[in-house]
């Protein structure tokens, strides 16, 4: 049966060890079940002479793919993520990365690769987080997030005051380092190192998590997925924070300054193996007991 994927992008951070010897074994399996693909510039660029396989820039992959795969940590994937997003490319992830709570195909498994083809797959829809700064009536920066937008101070470590607000309702004010607001997605990444709980990723819901608080009853939040966020800046705060998303790109919000933070429409489309266990990537992922010979 013909796979349901005619044309397959392959995306990969050649930087980090291994990925070039992947990357090979996966074009090289790929053109062996007869698929045909492309590469996006870079990671052509990167192969260097080894490379013969058609490519084109990345910010056009997803126009011209049905399946993004992508090889590397789960910072690859980010990326990506964020390239295909408006298209909503499915993205497959082979892990040559520290952790991998998102590509979780190992590279002696390329032979997943084929079922996956042959529509034997686990199709989970991830969703984004929007920021956008306002300050004096003007936009002045705007970015998406799939794990965390975060409010983290400038050069200098710093306690800034800021209110929050969940649908035009008004939450706290707070003194602190900054705040995260992650996706069940990013719950595992930055927010987890904050003291956050794990969002199981078919909550529809966003936690809330104080970063270094001056009152320690701050604790973090869990709100409905659905939910706005308003985080003035107050006027008073004698520094300027940085909002950044995804660790991408750095926003300035000087004092008075509003952020506006909401879900994404478009959503990620991550595939998995049909053996996929969130728990037993949990468990690898995170060091967590195994089961006793006890359990049933």
């Amino acid at each position: 049966m013909p796979s349901q994927f005619k044309t397959i992008g392959i995306y990969g951070r050649v930087k980090n060890p291994g990925v070039t010897e992947t990357l090979k074994a996966l074009i090289h399996y790929l053109e062996s079940l007869g698929q045909s693909i492309l590469l996006d510039t870079e990671t052509a660029a990167a192969l260097g002479e080894a490379c013969h396989t058609r490519c084109i820039a990345p910010q056009e992959l997803s126009k011209c793919c049905d399946l993004i795969i992508v090889v590397g940590g789960d910072g690859s994937l980010l990326h990506a993520a964020h390239a295909v997003i408006n298209d909503e490319i499915p993205v497959l992830g082979i892990n040559r990365g520290r952790l991998g709570f998102l590509t979780d195909i190992l590279p002696t498994e390329l032979k997943k690769i084929k079922a996956i083809l042959d529509g034997k797959y686990i199709l989970e829809k991830r969703f984004l987080l929007s920021a956008s700064v306002e300050y004096q009536d003007k936009m002045v920066g705007k970015g998406d997030a799939l794990n965390e937008v975060a409010l983290i101070p400038n050069s200098v470590p710093h306690m800034h005051e800021f209110e929050i607000y969940i649908d035009d309702q008004f939450v706290c004010s707070q003194d602190s380092d900054g705040i995260i607001i992650a996706t069940p997605t990013g719950s595992t990444a930055y927010a987890l190192s904050g003291g956050g709980p794990i969002l199981h990723p078919q909550l529809d819901a966003m936690v809330l998590v104080p970063m270094f608080p001056h009152t320690l009853s701050m604790r973090p939040i869990v709100i409905d997925g659905n939910s706005q966020i308003t985080i003035l800046i107050s006027p008073n705060n004698s520094g300027t924070p940085r909002l950044t998303c995804d660790s991408q790109n750095l926003i300035d919000t000087p004092p008075g300054s509003r952020i506006h933070i909401k879900k994404k429409p478009q959503k990620l489309h991550l595939i998995h193996p049909l053996d996929y266990d969130y728990y037993e990537t949990l468990r690898s992922k995170l060091h967590w007991g195994r089961k006793t010979h006890y359990s049933t």
